[in-house]
């Protein structure tokens, strides 16, 4: 099994732990029968349509 040869310093592993931090920010579309933002490929929750149907009753 491989062995390090020499300690990683505190600010090399922090370096390289940092750019988990840099995601980037979600996708967000908007509903055609709404227009309110919503995920890709989910259904909306204001109207309750998804892909032009229906899918889940909205209640008011």
């Amino acid at each position: 099994m491989a062995v390090p040869k020499r300690k990683k310093s505190r600010a090399r592993t922090r370096h390289r732990k940092a750019q988990w931090m840099r995601t980037a920010a979600p996708t967000v579309g908007t509903c055609s029968r709404c227009s309110s933002p919503i995920r890709p490929h989910t259904v909306c929750g204001v109207c309750g349509f998804y892909a032009g149907r229906q899918v889940v009753e909205v209640e008011d």
